[in-house]
């Protein structure tokens, strides 16, 4: 039976176009630093929960090299 996507739901299909992503260390964990690239400023940082973990990637935003 096919199902019909839902109008309206505020579901992002694809990538974030205007901000990049890239790995950084914070106090010698990884971490994921999110970047505006219009301005150019950091707007967030995801830090792993534990203290030798990796963090997670933000979901949808482009990688800088």
């Amino acid at each position: 039976m096919a199902v019909n996507k839902p109008i309206g739901d505020n579901v992002r299909k694809g990538a974030v176009k205007k901000r990049t992503q890239l790995k950084t260390r914070l106090g010698g964990v990884t971490a994921w630093t999110k970047r505006s690239k219009t301005s150019g400023e950091f707007m967030a940082v995801k830090k792993s929960a534990a203290k030798k973990k990796a963090a997670k990637k933000f979901k949808g935003v482009r990688r800088e090299m």
